[in-house]
């Protein structure tokens, strides 16, 4: 398809992504991450909680509501810290309170954000028909959820969003490719769109252009790069205590 052809594609799917229901990003990772018969997140090496709560950081500073402070060191990292903007989600708004408590590393608010933020979003996605809730115990002992998928076409529709962007070459909305930077950050975006070999490698490619492009405004590009670059910071150090140990 022609690069005009996709990016038409891609306006087209995103405004009906949008009239059709209102879904956080985190909860757009989650279906993405989420094996579909088993209900579960298999080849994270990392915990879920960064993803999502840096999903969720992202998505308070596409919405105008965080904001990242001047550096004062080359030796400190840039801090977080509540802006102007309003959010009309109750998980956001949670996330949103959290971050008016005082000004904190991207990191550290990830960790805060993501805490108990599967379960939460999974019963949400279950309220909305999209999952059912399994409860069980491994081994008779240990209780474990599980959230299989009962309807599938707001995931197909995303994989066809992203695809459009990190296949054909569309031009994203914020909310997508802060979606495509955080999968990228996970090593997960090839295996989310069925992509191997030549394909995969190239969907890369893309994927990294696109974190340096003018996708949105300055400030809310580097707030969701920041967000990004925590996923990014905890693969990288659990693949090398995986590696060394």
């Amino acid at each position: 398809m022609a690069r005009g052809g996709s990016l038409f594609l891609a306006i087209v799917i995103s405004a009906a992504y949008r009239a059709g229901m209102s879904m956080t990003i985190a909860e757009d990772l989650l279906l993405l991450l989420l094996d579909d018969e088993k209900g579960t997140t298999p080849g994270m090496w990392v915990d879920v909680r960064v993803p999502l709560g840096a999903a969720v950081l992202a998505e308070l500073a596409i919405d105008g509501a965080v904001e990242l402070e001047p550096r004062t060191s080359v030796w400190r990292g840039r801090t977080v810290r509540a802006a102007d903007g309003a959010v009309d989600d109750d998980v956001l708004a949670a996330a949103l309170r959290t971050v008016q408590e005082k000004p904190r590393t991207a990191t550290d608010l990830a960790g805060r954000l993501g805490d108990g933020l599967k379960d939460r979003l999974g019963q949400r996605l279950a309220d909305q028909g999209m999952l059912e809730r399994q409860d069980e115990r491994v081994l008779g002992l240990f209780p474990r959820t599980r959230w299989p998928a009962l309807a599938s076409a707001h995931e197909a529709e995303l994989r066809t969003r992203l695809a459009a962007v990190v296949v054909q070459g569309a031009a994203p909305d914020e909310r997508t490719a802060a979606l495509v930077g955080i999968l990228l950050a996970l090593d997960r975006l090839g295996p989310t769109l069925g992509l191997k070999g030549a394909e995969a490698r190239d969907a890369k490619r893309r994927a990294k252009a696109l974190a340096e492009g003018d996708w949105a405004a300055k400030a809310v590009r580097e707030a969701v790069q920041a967000s990004i670059s925590v996923v990014t910071t905890v693969m990288i150090t659990a693949t090398t205590v995986t590696t060394s140990s």
